[in-house]
């Protein structure tokens, strides 16, 4: 009996272009190994970005184009995930215990960044991540009550902070040291210190993704993230109006001049929905999002809509990836994070932790 040839196998899994990283796995480099022995053929996919929602599916797929191949009678898919530490700005190292930072930003408020990244925090985390979350708005300061956490960090050593976990995924906030209606009377050079502090003095715990819900704008924080933080990329969150729109602009072109990849596009409240009768009205317009990756060439991660049960979920410190986990709204904020996460798994590695430090002794 012949055995089937890998080069064979190679071009029937070519066949498969992977709605993630928008390319086949081979190309991708996610084939690690292939295996034939007869009519037997065993391949091992090695994903860089968690997908548990997806792996069946994938498996699936891969299966079925294997299994049309002539000769071919038993077929064998392994699939696991690798997440690895990516390239950050020129001159920074990756925080310990942290493979990857994403930032979540937008030009304005009210477009419900937070909202949107306590979600995607959450997608990661129930796709098989180890993901931790940094409430940046020290203004305003909004995880905690979205996390249904309110109770203060400990310090074992009085210098650093244990990150808060909720949920399964470790957060630090401004918010878990003051009470909740104290206002934060700061100026800006304060606010970056406490920011860098907040990061710098928690200690993450082997976390692949840390999500920084960064306030509106593009002002000293933003750029304190952006030049001082090693962020492995960054997603734009806006509504489908122009006003949104153009400040979104903003933040992309921030994040382009400091050299930060932007993962993505994220378009909230794109549609919605009537919960009495189903009618559903484009309310703030319709496709600006995806007009806006266009324009730009970056990708557009997805649409997220109007719903009033995302916002009654969050304030209730339950969002909806937790409190309705088989919930079309539960699957998009999944989709997103699989889109993103797939995006930076493409992006070069981070070798700076392999580089000795050098170190100049008078001797």
């Amino acid at each position: 009996m012949t055995a089937v040839s890998r080069t064979v196998v190679e071009t029937a899994l070519k066949d498969y272009v992977d709605p993630y990283l928008e390319q086949d796995l081979v190309a991708a480099k996610c084939v690690k190994n292939i295996r034939c022995e007869n009519d037997r053929v065993e391949v091992d996919v090695e994903l860089g970005f968690p997908a548990a929602g997806y792996r069946d599916d994938l498996i699936a797929a891969l299966r079925a184009r294997l299994s049309v191949v002539p000769e071919v009678v038993e077929v064998a898919v392994q699939v696991e995930t690798k997440i690895i530490s990516h390239e950050v700005q020129k001159g920074l190292k990756p925080l310990p215990g942290v493979k990857n930072i994403i930032a979540v930003a937008s030009g304005k408020g009210g477009v419900g960044k937070s909202t949107t990244a306590v979600n995607l925090a959450l997608a990661l985390s129930v796709e098989g991540a180890k993901v931790g979350l940094l409430d940046a708005d020290i203004y305003g300061p909004s995880q905690p009550r979205m996390l249904g956490a309110n109770q203060q960090p400990e310090s074992p050593d009085g210098k650093t902070l244990l990150p808060v976990v909720s949920h399964g995924i470790q957060s630090m906030s401004i918010g878990y040291l003051i009470e909740e209606e104290t206002p934060m009377v700061w100026r800006g050079p304060m606010v970056t210190q406490a920011l860098e502090q907040l990061l710098r003095d928690t200690r993450w715990q082997d976390l692949d993704y840390l999500i920084i819900d960064l306030p509106p704008g593009t002002g000293d924080t933003q750029l304190t993230l952006s030049q001082k933080v090693p962020v492995s990329g960054a997603i734009i969150v806006t509504t489908p109006q122009d006003i949104a729109l153009l400040d979104a602009r903003k933040g992309l072109k921030m994040f382009e001049k400091v050299e930060v990849s932007v993962l993505g596009i994220v378009e909230n409240m794109s549609i919605h929905i009537c919960s009495q009768c189903g009618h559903e009205e484009y309310i703030f317009g319709a496709g600006g999002g995806q007009r806006m990756a266009d324009q730009y060439q970056v990708p557009f991660l997805g649409s997220l809509p109007l719903d009033i049960r995302i916002r009654e979920e969050t304030d209730n410190g339950q969002p909806t990836v937790i409190a309705e986990p088989d919930s079309r709204i539960a699957g998009l904020y999944r989709e997103i994070a699989r889109r993103a996460s797939a995006r930076l798994s493409l992006q070069a590695r981070n070798y700076s932790h392999k580089f000795p430090s050098i170190v100049i002794q008078n001797t």
